[in-house]
């Protein structure tokens, strides 16, 4: 049952990621209308919210775009930064949503960004933990599963890093929403399209949280079997 449901929770992601790839393309072109790439709609931002000690750097890759809390970075992939279209000013905008939750301390964020040490600690040990707490079950199932229930706490860490990411990203995209709007950057044409692009990336950040969870559950309930 528990191997069900992580195979049914990876299909889901997949799919998500498939129609945020899918979105981004047809959104990427469209127009903004204005002129203004997806550097010029972070660095307005930033000021316009009283921030300037945040750089606007490019990065390789596509939908690699993000805030950088300890080097006051916003990093905008190159299908973003230059790019005049309107899921380029929606992903700047909602990347230096982030970069203003940082100045105001958005709780979320802080939470999140204190657990970052842990879940890197745990996200390269786990596995091998879970799979030494099986093995050491064969000789001391004692042993095995207080390894194992240590590779579950770890997890559940992981677990708990991907829903505090939830609330973080979703109001990074209302904070972008509504400034795009209020700004006049976007306007009744593409309003719904730039809402549409950043649907799509929410819901990557939705899938991941319950494949975590899903992965979770397989866990116990394999320990569980073999106790």
């Amino acid at each position: 049952m528990g191997l069900i449901l992580v195979i049914g929770i990876a299909l889901m992601s997949w799919l998500v990621q498939w129609n945020l790839t899918r979105k981004f393309k047809k959104y990427s072109k469209m127009p903004l209308g204005n002129g203004m790439t997806g550097r010029d709609v972070a660095e307005r931002m930033l000021r316009e919210n009283g921030i300037y000690d945040v750089k606007v750097v490019a990065t390789n890759g596509t939908l690699t775009d993000n805030y950088n809390p300890t080097n006051h970075t916003i990093s905008l992939s190159e299908g973003v930064y230059a790019s005049d279209s309107v899921a380029a000013a929606a992903v700047a905008a909602h990347e230096t949503g982030h970069a203003i939750q940082h100045a105001h301390a958005y709780a979320p964020l802080k939470m999140r960004s204190a657990l970052v040490p842990v879940v890197s600690f745990s996200s390269r040990w786990v596995t091998w933990i879970i799979l030494g707490g099986i093995f050491l079950m064969s000789v001391s199932q004692g042993l095995g599963i207080s390894v194992g229930l240590i590779g579950i706490g770890l997890f559940a860490l992981i677990t708990l890093f991907s829903f505090i990411t939830l609330p973080v990203e979703i109001n990074a995209s209302q904070r972008a929403l509504a400034w795009l709007s209020n700004t006049g950057i976007t306007n009744s044409y593409n309003d719904a399209a730039a809402k549409d692009a950043l649907k799509a990336a929410a819901y990557t950040y939705v899938a991941a949280a319950l494949g975590s969870l899903a992965t979770l559950v397989y866990y116990i309930l394999l320990f569980l079997r073999r106790n």
